[in-house]
């Protein structure tokens, strides 16, 4: 399960997020966390959020693998050398 926050910390996905190229984000299965708060949004269940309105994307330092995205980054520019 995960915590997405959106302006203000509205919604938790019980799937993994899906994210596009260009920041496009969908979220799957999703439930309010403050349902008092925000009850209009009690009968959304699937979200998408475009990109273009994504200012930064913010993970949990422990659920990111840094070796592998280092990995990754070095296979890339070694890639683009070529």
């Amino acid at each position: 399960m995960s915590d997405y926050i959106t302006n203000h910390n509205i919604l938790h996905s019980h799937f993994p997020v899906r994210v596009f190229q260009y920041l496009n984000i969908k979220l799957t299965d999703i439930s309010v966390t403050d349902p008092e708060k925000y009850p209009h949004m009690l009968s959304v269940k699937n979200c998408f959020i475009r990109g273009s309105v994504v200012r930064y994307v913010q993970l949990p330092a422990d659920e990111v693998d840094t070796q592998l995205l280092q990995d990754a980054a070095r296979k890339e520019a070694m890639q683009q050398k070529q």
